[in-house]
């Protein structure tokens, strides 16, 4: 039989931190082949048309953008750009029978908390606790694509010893009730610690803290910006710039093993009309840590659980607001926080655990056409349609194991209520339909996603995060696995989560062995 084709590097799956690897790779001279089972590379970070008929190209799986270094798009030359966008957050309430609601950006900022509060104590604390994730951000987003630092290391680094306990050693929710007394600001706080990971304030683990780090040290502000033209402008800007520096990649070519040595590898892949094997000095897989062991033969590691509800909606226009003090597309422009109150969400927690659908479930809206139409076609723009996208919290797998579908309509359905109740008319009523009469929305639950996208349990992030130091078992960069020329690029790698190619990058750095 005739030897296998070989290279230098073989990249099992073409997601956007597969593609980072390949690019600097490829850029660094080695012979780069990247396998993605899919028909296109992108795997989470694709813009796609989900309605049938309709000229919108939706971020369909992941939204916004904080995590992605400058220097990656520098490095690689991508011809990619992201916008800011003009509200950070809106979030509705009722006070004294009265619709209101705390507007977080721009120069309302100090009189919404003032309106909503009754004085200017809670903006200022608001400006201290944001003020010291501010300094932490500026030291500790430069070293993600730098070997992982120890943990001393990264506390000297940081410089402060309070911000230090605040984030790394006490649960969350003890500065958050320390810091802030209205109920409301306490779930705004606190939100950032429960996106994709389903923990209390308090959990002992700090899980709860290692999400709320990540949201919050991006691009060294903390920032979460809007990607022009959509999550797959980033990932096409990759794949061009991967295969201008001449790496192979490969769709519907899916890694079904690896054998390796510790030097050498063969990875057997099937496409659509054989299955061969080709043979590689290095493997990077862009996977999770799950699809590695099966792929590798190991033992797999704990299951993972994603906890998330994925509503993508086009409008014919924005919905009007019960609170007239805001245009909704202010209120729509940033995060809209619904049912995120800090007791809300420790109530929908409590009920979540307990194996039941939350009550009340918590969700956050943004609205990406606001801030860059270019996703929508030009007919829609100028007839003033929206988007709008819709992460649910507290909603673990689990729930949904009986009957994915019949929980999914439940969840949804909940979901818009709570929802409607701080609007003059119902969401669904501005809703645009697709060619076949039908209502443009989809819900995508956490089963949905690992059927779709093979993200184990569902879980956004692979498995659970991890604080961006080395640990005994964590390798120079965070990606070593327990074969010397395998290496994890996924969101799984220490400081993975997120679109970022922090993963990507690291895992091609410890290739080069850098």
């Amino acid at each position: 039989m005739p030897a296998p084709d070989s290279y230098d590097a073989v990249i099992v799956g073409g997601g956007h931190n597969g593609l980072v690897a390949a690019a600097y790779l490829a850029r660094a001279g080695q012979s780069v082949l990247v396998l993605e089972r899919l028909a296109t590379t992108g795997g989470a970070a694709v813009s796609t048309r989900p309605f049938d008929g309709v000229d919108a190209r939706l971020s369909r799986y992941s939204y916004l953008v904080s995590l992605l270094p400058h220097r990656i798009v520098s490095d690689l030359g991508l011809d990619f750009a992201v916008r800011k966008r003009t509200v950070s957050s809106y979030t509705p309430t009722v006070r004294g029978g009265r619709a209101t609601g705390l507007l977080v950006g721009g120069e309302r900022t100090r009189d919404s908390f003032a309106a909503l509060t009754g004085s200017d104590r809670e903006y200022e604390a608001w400006q201290r606790f944001y003020g010291m994730t501010r300094h932490v951000a500026e030291r500790v987003f430069p070293t993600l694509t730098e070997p992982l630092p120890g943990r001393e290391a990264l506390r000297e680094r940081i410089g402060d010893p309070g911000a230090w306990r605040t984030l790394f050693e006490e649960p969350i929710g003890v500065a958050v009730e320390k810091n802030f007394t209205d109920d409301l600001v306490r779930g705004v706080v606190l939100t950032d610690a429960l996106i994709g990971t389903f923990a209390d304030a308090h959990d002992p683990t700090l899980l709860q803290n290692r999400c709320f780090l990540y949201h919050v040290i991006g691009g060294s502000t903390g920032d979460w910006d809007v990607p022009v033209g959509g999550m797959g402008a980033l990932t096409d800007a990759l794949a061009r710039s991967a295969r201008a520096a001449g790496a192979q990649i490969r769709v519907r070519h899916e890694a079904i093993r690896i054998e390796t040595d510790g030097t050498r590898a063969e990875v057997t892949v099937r496409s659509p009309d054989s299955e061969h094997v080709v043979a590689a000095r290095k493997v990077l897989v862009n996977a999770s840590p799950q699809a590695l062991a099966a792929l590798l033969g190991d033992e797999p590691p704990a299951p993972a659980e994603g906890a998330q509800l994925k509503v993508n909606m086009l409008l014919t226009r924005l919905p009007r607001l019960r609170d007239r003090s805001v245009d909704p597309r202010a209120a729509f422009a940033g995060t809209f926080h619904i049912a995120e109150g800090y007791g809300q969400l420790a109530e929908a927690y409590r009920d979540a655990a307990a194996g039941r659908l939350p009550a009340a479930p918590p969700s956050e809206i943004y609205c990406h056409s606001l801030t860059d139409p270019s996703i929508l076609g030009p007919d829609l723009a100028t007839r003033g349609y929206q988007t709008l996208t819709l992460f649910g919290l507290h909603t673990p797998a689990r729930l949904f194991a009986a009957d994915n579908a019949a929980t999914r309509a439940e969840l949804l359905a909940a979901t818009l209520a709570e929802l409607d109740a701080h609007l003059d008319e119902p969401v669904t009523d501005c809703l645009a339909r697709d060619e076949n009469g039908e209502p443009c929305i989809e819900a995508k639950t956490p089963l949905d996603l690992e059927r779709d996208l093979r993200l184990p349990g569902g879980h956004i992030f692979h498995r659970d995060l991890a604080f961006p130091y080395a640990t005994e078992s964590t390798g120079r960069w965070g990606v070593e696995t327990a074969h010397a020329n395998v290496l994890l690029c996924g969101a799984g790698a220490v400081r993975g989560g997120g679109v970022s190619g922090v993963p990507g990058h690291n895992a091609a750095m410890a290739a080069l062995g850098r």
